[in-house]
């Protein structure tokens, strides 16, 4: 029996390796603040997305601080063993999974949900437009509700398994759950008009636009995940951003 190929370290987990050695070998000191994203990016040939997730990864493990406006600064030197989770799938990445499998699943769930799953699925959004203003935690747990009846509406277990099992790794993951935790910080909430939109089309038996609206609004969720985690608050590298998104927008492309 041929035996499966292993799974090498995430693209973000051998940066963050690289980095520690960097900071280890003291060629980063405790205090000094790490290069500009771009120049990371630049450096490691990876995007900047990628760049975010290393730094965070980092900052769980101890290494540096993130100080939003300023940068990203050293704060630990100690030679140890770094052990980045292999399991620990990055928010982008993560992401741009959940738009393409979910995007389907909405388009299929159009033909054929129930009038009792529509229902299901404009009381979690009477429950997300009550609790945004209030306690968040609510509101993304009716937001996951919103998400899974739609995978179920779909009347295929494999789909509803593996969108089921993004959404687990969305909450095990501490790098993401860090991620969506700034997001928050920053004062972004989930779209209650989004998923209104989405409603609107599967309660219209529409799957090209339910197809396109949940493929959009996820999108959105990796543009907030971005605007959120933007360390140098200054135009120049805000355009940089900008380019950094040619390789996620190419998802867009396939809607």
């Amino acid at each position: 029996m041929k035996s499966s190929p292993a799974k090498g370290p995430r693209l973000y987990q051998q940066v963050a390796e690289k980095l520690v050695t960097l900071i280890e070998t003291e060629q980063y000191t405790v205090g000094m603040r790490l290069p500009a994203e771009r120049d990371l990016a630049a450096m490691f040939t990876v995007s900047r997305p990628t760049i975010r997730e290393a730094v965070i990864a980092l900052e769980l493990e101890g290494y540096v601080e993130v100080r939003m406006g300023s940068g990203v600064y050293i704060i630990e030197s100690n030679k140890r063993k770094s052990r980045f989770s292999d399991k620990d799938v990055g928010p982008f990445e993560l992401t741009e999974a959940r738009a393409l499998f979910e995007g389907e699943a909405a388009a299929l769930a159009a033909t054929m949900i129930t009038d009792e799953q529509l229902a299901q699925l404009a009381q979690t959004l009477d429950e997300m437009a009550s609790e945004n203003k209030r306690d968040l935690d609510s509101h993304e747990a009716a937001d996951k509700r919103f998400h899974m009846i739609i995978a179920t509406a779909t009347n295929n277990s494999a789909i509803s398994t593996v969108i089921e099992g993004l959404w687990d790794e969305r909450d095990s993951s501490a790098l993401t759950k860090r991620m969506y935790q700034t997001v928050r910080e920053s004062g972004v909430k989930p779209s209650v008009d989004e998923h209104r939109a989405i409603y609107e089309a599967l309660k219209s038996r529409d799957a090209k636009a339910a197809r396109t609206l949940m493929r959009e609004h996820l999108m959105r969720v990796i543009d907030g995940i971005l605007q959120a985690t933007e360390v140098e608050a200054v135009e120049a590298a805000r355009k940089q951003v900008i380019k950094s998104r040619e390789r996620l927008s190419k998802t867009r492309g396939l809607i």
